[in-house]
């Protein structure tokens, strides 16, 4: 009789194995990836499709480096969508440690179980009481973990791994490499279908060797007028195109001041939206004095540009 349960038990030989059976590609071709990526609104060049569709292809993780703001995020975001895959997202943070990571046990619920074992007055042997507490129904999946035991398609999104800490980096070795998880008391599981892994960085630190070693790479930088304009304009259609050729002079010229914080393309498409929401339809002195704080978040910065746009 099969087992049921998604992998089969091999504790005797100290493992949990998986079977890693082939699986159809998520993307036919670079020209598909592209297409599949406009057809959810993220406007992707060449290198782009390139890179994501060689991702799909070899199996290798796709980390993303650049500023904030650049669609690193939104990337993972369009593939999951584009693909129909299920999304699970890993958010790191300084601090964040393998239970939140990976997996952790339900402490509190093998507590009960064991003083419920002992009060039955039953003689349970420990070897017993461990095999049961140490088992799926006391485990708690975290993002990686639920990855790489998910069947369906899975994009698997590690967010800002450049906040956490170095040894977080060793962590996802065993992940990146063979895509398996070890649960010591377990055993270890693999995947039987490999997730779609982006990793994305705004370069904060420098990332571990090993690390980059196990991914392919791709730089994000914020995007060229032209492709800004038509970005915006797929976003907030409703806006004249004048109005979106002058919202994104404006922009590029705030980019090139020194800035706390330069604006990110989704801040140049929601200060489209503030203005189509005013009934605005011309970016004059006014309405640019009026609607600054839509795409700068910091004061020092709302002075300092509009001193370069001469708004005093």
């Amino acid at each position: 009789m099969s087992d049921p349960r998604p992998w089969a038990d091999g504790r005797a030989q100290g493992r949990m194995i998986r079977v890693n059976a082939p699986q159809p590609p998520l993307f036919g071709s670079v020209p598909d990836a592209a297409q599949r990526l406009a057809g959810v609104g993220y406007l992707a060049s060449t290198a782009v499709a390139t890179t994501v569709f060689l991702a799909d292809r070899l199996g290798k993780p796709l980390l993303v480096e650049g500023p904030a703001g650049v669609g690193k995020t939104e990337l993972a975001k369009a593939v999951a969508q584009a693909t129909g895959s299920g999304l699970v997202r890993l958010q790191c943070y300084e601090g964040i440690d393998e239970a939140r990571a990976l997996y952790e046990w339900n402490h509190a619920k093998q507590l009960l179980r064991i003083t419920a074992g002992q009060g039955r007055g039953a003689t349970e042997s420990w070897d017993e009481a461990r095999d049961d507490v140490f088992s799926e129904e006391f485990l708690l999946p975290r993002p990686l973990l639920t990855a790489i035991r998910r069947a369906d398609p899975t994009v698997l999104l590690i967010d800002e791994m450049d906040k956490a800490d170095v040894e977080v980096e060793g962590l996802l070795l065993e992940v990146l490499s063979d895509f398996q998880v070890t649960v010591p008391e377990m055993g270890t599981i693999s995947a039987t279908r490999r997730p779609f892994v982006v990793l994305t960085s705004n370069s904060t630190r420098e990332l571990s060797e090993a690390l980059k070693r196990r991914c392919l790479f791709l730089h994000l930088d914020f995007p060229d007028a032209d492709l800004e304009r038509r970005i915006v304009l797929s976003r907030v259609p409703e806006l004249a195109e004048n109005l979106v050729d002058a919202l994104v002079r404006t922009v590029r010229v705030l980019r090139g001041l020194e800035l706390r914080k330069s604006p990110s393309v989704a801040e140049t498409i929601d200060w489209g939206r503030t203005l189509l929401a005013l009934g605005l339809d011309t970016l004059d002195d006014d309405a640019v004095r009026a609607t600054l704080g839509a795409v700068l978040k910091h004061q020092s910065d709302t002075v300092k540009a509009a001193a370069e746009l001469r708004l005093n």
